[in-house]
């Protein structure tokens, strides 16, 4: 073999391995993957998934420890998939979480980012058939909790904190989310507050509590009187 050739063997050779690592960056920028030690909404989703189909017994609390990478783990090996213990497009997708890479599926709110999906979640639940205004009031009091010292400090925290709100143990909170309620957490999230700085709300008509129907009223939205 002449220099000449071995010097084009050697440049096509450098050039397949540019093209390669040029692939793999490109495609790791679009691929979600989720694994010990990450942390956030889209961690306490899966984490609520697992545990609702008896994968996962501990705490959902958004952060991805060795009990998460576990059930992970079970999960991928009942589903047919590569048990690594990592959550990427493939396991989010048969856990029916949306990706957020490039490849198009999922649900329309996979363009959101994981705060206002899961605070659009529990608006939708919520308060379906609210008027808007209603509607970014129940996010404005989910929020106002997480910045309140009696309630826990994250926004999974306040949602799933046990008995907080009906519409998690009720199943409501799987149903598909209502776009209205997207633009409503991005509302509230950007500071919206019709609530007036309100820290429950109720509906009178089948709230039977005593004790909810003491707070101080602050004002009525639709179907829900929010208070102090």
């Amino acid at each position: 073999m002449s220099k000449k050739q071995k010097k084009l063997l050697l440049a096509l050779a450098v050039l397949f391995a540019v093209n390669m690592l040029a692939v793999t960056l490109i495609t790791g920028a679009h691929a979600d993957l989720y694994k010990r030690g990450a942390s956030g909404a889209t961690v306490t989703e899966i984490q609520r998934r697992l545990k609702a189909w008896g994968y996962y017994s501990g705490a959902v609390d958004g952060i991805y420890g060795s009990r998460t990478e576990a059930a992970v783990r079970w999960f991928q090996r009942k589903n047919g998939l590569s048990a690594d213990g990592q959550v990427g497009d493939l396991t989010l997708a048969a856990l029916g979480i949306p990706s957020s890479g490039g490849g198009g599926g999922g649900s329309r709110g996979g363009s959101y980012d994981g705060d206002v999906q899961l605070l659009a979640r529990i608006i939708s639940a919520e308060a379906r058939g609210e008027p808007y205004q209603g509607q970014v009031a129940v996010g404005a009091v989910v929020l106002n909790r997480v910045r309140h010292p009696s309630f826990p400090d994250t926004l999974a925290g306040v949602i799933y904190q046990t008995d907080a709100f009906t519409a998690v143990s009720d199943g409501q909170f799987d149903q598909p989310v209502a776009e209205s309620a997207y633009r409503a957490a991005q509302d509230a999230l950007n500071g919206s507050d019709p609530s007036g700085g309100a820290l429950y709300y109720f509906n009178p008509a089948t709230a039977t509590s005593a004790w909810i129907w003491s707070r101080p009223l602050i004002v009525t939205i639709g179907n829900h009187r929010f208070c102090a």
